[in-house]
């Protein structure tokens, strides 16, 4: 009788144990500083570091890499970024009025239109032309301004 008390009193002691647990490797990842809402652009100085376990800190972009990058939607503070949530800084918005330019050679032809898509830099996006109501694919020049091909 005195064996399976001690037995039992020893299998309870043990089944109450919690198993270990391992926490997972941790590695220094750049996380936000701060919100970001959809449309900021990222600077460098938005950026902190923290210990986050390594699958959370897979691909996860450097300060640098996102410098200059616009957010597609609200990022909050202490996450990582990644490049599904960044896209090139939109120079040319959709719906707004834009300078479409047309350069060959000497010959330079400047007309009004507005943008039926958005895009950054060295981007195509469709414009209309307000002058002749055409929609024309132009690579997006710079803030404002789109440039037609000449072929």
């Amino acid at each position: 009788m005195r064996f399976s008390l001690l037995a039992a009193v020893a299998g309870a002691a043990l089944s109450t144990v919690a198993p270990a647990q391992v926490a997972p490797p941790l590695a220094d990842t750049p996380v936000l500083g701060r919100f970001v809402d959809k449309g900021e652009l990222l600077s460098t100085s938005d950026f902190a570091t923290a210990p986050l376990p390594i699958a959370q800190a897979r691909d996860a972009l450097t300060p640098s890499q996102a410098a200059g990058m616009e957010a597609i939607r609200r990022l909050t503070a202490g996450s990582p970024v990644r490049r599904s949530d960044l896209i090139k800084a939109q120079l040319v918005r959709r719906g707004e009025a834009v300078s479409i330019a047309l350069r060959n050679g000497g010959l330079s032809i400047v007309t009004d239109g507005r943008a039926l898509s958005g895009g950054g830099l060295g981007e195509l996006v469709r414009v209309v032309s307000l002058s002749t109501k055409r929609t024309l694919d132009a690579t997006v020049d710079g803030s404002g301004s789109v440039r037609l091909s000449a072929h």
